[in-house]
């Protein structure tokens, strides 16, 4: 499924705020690899959004005219996972290519991984 989202410009991750419970939803640049869905965060575990998913893993993402999907957010933290993430969204984003080094946002933002809950339908 993700990898249908993978030539859209944006995707939209719905988290729960850990305060309010309410709902926040953000646009964010994204990278498909195997169906999982990667983001960086470029302010690291400053983000709001990424102190909602330390809260609470479980969000809502979406890309393209594709409803809502359920899935759950993981801080990448093996090293392969890592630079693959990193290389997929600065190519997207910042025309790298294999050989160059990865810009700064690339080398520094925090790499979030995102699986779509296979046994759940899209929410409509």
């Amino acid at each position: 499924m993700a990898d249908r989202w993978a030539a859209e410009s944006f995707c939209y991750i719905t988290t729960t705020g850990r305060r309010t419970g309410k709902p926040h939803t953000i646009e964010i640049w994204f990278g498909v690899s195997n169906d999982r869905v990667y983001v960086l965060s470029g302010g690291g575990t400053r983000s709001d959004w990424f102190k909602n998913i330390r809260a609470n893993p479980e969000v809502l993402i979406h890309a393209g005219g594709d409803p809502d999907r359920p899935a759950r957010a993981t801080v990448v933290d093996d090293p392969e996972e890592d630079a693959m993430a990193r290389r997929l969204l600065a190519a997207k984003y910042q025309g790298w290519r294999e050989g160059n080094p990865l810009g700064n946002w690339a080398s520094t933002a925090l790499p979030v991984r995102f699986e779509l809950d296979p046994g759940t339908e899209a929410r409509e």
